[in-house]
């Protein structure tokens, strides 16, 4: 069994309950479940598959913890590890949506990791989105202010479709 890290960056705590909900779907014990604001980067070296989230912030901007724990996670060679990316926002604003989600990804891309966890935005309606990469959604999008019905829902659908994917 591949052991799972989920690390996250909240601000206000939506974040946060949206990782744990993704580690109770998963079965990921808690002390597997990590705040980037007091988690050195390193610490992804001990895990698989690493589950990376945040929150969008301002005009598309990544929450803060999340934009400098990936500064060191960068330096890193990431070859051989599944990482799925998910993200919160807000569909009202409608030309950023969930952009930490395609910021994440995109900042990850030359540590070379295999990528799992498209997923789609059927049901939020906005004008644009970070997480739309060449037409695939590449990672789970979250609306807790304007669809708070649908979040568990959603994570446990993606979270299905993860345990397919990982290997």
């Amino acid at each position: 069994m591949k052991k799972i890290g989920i690390f996250y960056g909240s601000t206000t705590g939506t974040t946060m309950e949206v990782a744990e909900e993704i580690a109770n779907q998963l079965g990921v014990n808690p002390e597997d479940v990590h705040d980037v604001a007091s988690t050195a980067p390193s610490a992804v070296g001990d895990y698989d598959v690493l589950i990376l989230g945040a929150s969008t912030w301002g005009s598309g901007d990544l929450q803060e913890d999340m934009a400098t724990f990936l500064d060191g996670v960068q330096a890193l060679d990431l070859r051989g590890k599944e990482v799925a990316v998910f993200g919160c926002g807000d569909e009202s604003m409608s030309d950023t949506f969930c952009d930490s989600v395609g910021e994440i990804y995109h900042r990850l891309h030359d540590t070379h990791p295999d990528f799992i966890g498209p997923f789609n935005n059927k049901g939020y309606d906005y004008e644009h989105s970070g997480s739309d990469v060449e037409g695939v959604i590449v990672g789970l999008c979250i609306d807790n202010t304007n669809h708070p019905d649908e979040t568990k829902a959603r994570v446990k659908a993606w979270c299905d479709e993860l345990k397919k994917e990982i290997c």
